[in-house]
């Protein structure tokens, strides 16, 4: 059993206040595998107390802000000695390929930390600009305090990294609350913050569950709360937020469409297809479930979906050659399944996949990658955030009705145009009311470039110049000379 007897409050390990734990289960064996504090409603008072005092009196926000990167980069140093053992500690929590888990979930944040920093040291912190009255008028960034940070399972360090890099450059204090299922990367990501040797108070990480987001949220203490999860419980955090007047960011679901015009070549956009609608086993917000299709080669298509899925490599996250891992519970394993069968009723036609087992799995919490085709529009299936892996086909007519078909959902967070004609995969890609898209790729996740969504799919933006003005207030200041 892994695991820890203490808390990071503060900058510094203490003993709970609760006497509760949280046992993280394997999604491959089933069974348990680590056990850590449970944080109660005291522990949330002491840490954002803690962050609170760092922020009104501390030195964190008042260094200069070449002092803040010095230090981030020195975090970023302390991390790339440890990138193995964050790739193993995801898969062993949460079930990704470890293949997977040594790119995207551990090597791209360590990058992601660099590159954050190298984007604050070139930031215009305060601008001189003359004004229209006649006294000039200094414009300062200044941070925005206390942030309550709420981190999802299925990307932890990444999107750890991606709220708690920049509100530190920014000057600001945070208290992160990670998922419970995701524990054991979030406290590693604490050692090292304590290797860096923040001043007193600065960081706090509380894994816990809903009760302890609630209360983090609706904190007094707090000045701004960043969240990444559900829609649905997105707009319960908005609703928290709105009713204190508390700055808030949403980086929420999606429902996101891959558009494949007429001229793409099947082969290549199947293979992918394998990370832009299956990466990390199907558990992504950005993932293109929704392939819409042209009619006119639609079974060409399909062919190429259905031999691509067919040869995936499903079972032991730790084996090199595994693609699909399990899902990272059994309650989100029944959560898939429940839309596969939904989609039968529907009347969807199921060509690969289905609720049973991968062949040669006796334990985990697998689900065999799925293809629907013939999907309407209006099948929930096409609607709703599975987060799994399944993908549903929807035809088109022309480019117009691809993009319409595109828009027609709640979601708004990503998607992809494939095609050998850039100009027309562009001309595509400008008409989809959506926050990021990539041409015959997945949208890249650049760390320099803003990410975010539109409609149900969030408020804000997180990486580049903007993820970093998410943390910080405007104050302008006018000047006029003494007579």
């Amino acid at each position: 059993m892994r695991g820890t007897d203490k808390l990071f409050i503060g900058n510094e390990w203490v003993v709970p206040s609760a006497t509760g734990t949280i046992e993280v289960i394997s999604p491959h064996t089933e069974q348990p595998i680590a056990r850590v504090p449970a944080p109660g409603p005291a522990d949330v008072d002491r840490a954002v107390s803690a962050a609170r005092a760092a922020f009104d009196t501390g030195p964190w926000p008042r260094l200069d802000p070449g002092e803040r990167v010095a230090l981030v980069r020195r975090l970023a140093e302390f991390y790339s000695t440890r990138v193995d053992d964050i790739a193993e500690l995801i898969t062993t929590e949460m079930g990704a390929p470890l293949t997977f888990s040594r790119s995207a979930h551990a090597r791209l944040p360590g990058a992601m930390i660099r590159a954050f920093a190298d984007i604050a040291a070139e930031y215009p912190w305060s601008e001189s600009r003359p004004g229209f009255l006649g006294s000039d008028v200094l414009v300062c960034k200044r941070p925005v305090g206390v942030i309550g940070a709420i981190i999802p399972w299925n990307m932890p360090m990444f999107l750890t990294v991606a709220k708690l890099i920049p509100a530190l450059l920014a000057g600001c204090t945070i208290v992160l609350k990670p998922s419970p299922e995701t524990p054991l990367d979030a406290n590693l990501m604490a050692e090292l913050i304590e290797q860096v040797g923040l001043p007193p108070g600065v960081v706090s990480v509380l894994p816990g569950d809903r009760e302890a987001g609630r209360y983090l949220v609706s904190h007094p203490g707090v000045d701004k709360v960043s969240f990444t999860g559900s829609t649905a419980a997105g707009r319960q955090v908005a609703e928290a937020c709105g009713s204190a007047l508390r700055k808030v960011g949403l980086e929420l679901g999606g429902k996101s469409a891959a558009v494949v015009l007429d001229d793409a070549d099947p082969q290549d956009f199947a293979t992918g297809m394998i990370v832009a609608g299956l990466m990390n086993s199907g558990q992504a917000c950005v993932a293109q479930t929704r392939i819409l299709l042209p009619r006119s080669r639609y079974g060409e298509f399909v062919d190429a979906l259905v031999s691509m899925i067919e040869k995936l490599t499903v079972g032991d996250p730790f084996d090199a050659a595994t693609q699909i891992g399990p899902m990272v519970s059994h309650r989100q394993q029944q959560r898939v399944r429940g839309y596969i069968e939904q989609g039968q009723r529907e009347g969807a036609r199921l060509l690969v996949g289905g609720t049973s087992l991968p062949d040669g799995i006796e334990t985990g919490w697998y689900v065999r990658p799925t293809l629907f085709v013939d999907v309407d529009n209006a099948m929930r299936i096409a609607q709703e955030e599975i987060f799994g892996p399944v993908l549903s086909v929807l035809p088109y007519d022309d480019d117009a009705h691809a993009v319409r078909l595109a828009d027609a959902t709640e979601y708004g967070l990503s998607g992809s145009v494939w095609t050998p004609d850039i100009d027309r995969g562009l001309a595509v890609a400008r008409r989809i009311r959506t926050g990021t898209l990539g041409i015959n790729q997945p949208y890249s996740m650049d760390p320099f470039a803003p990410f975010g969504g539109v409609k149900s799919s969030g408020i804000g933006r997180e990486f580049g110049r903007e993820g970093l003005d998410g943390f910080l207030d405007t104050t302008s200041i006018s000047i006029r000379s003494a007579p």
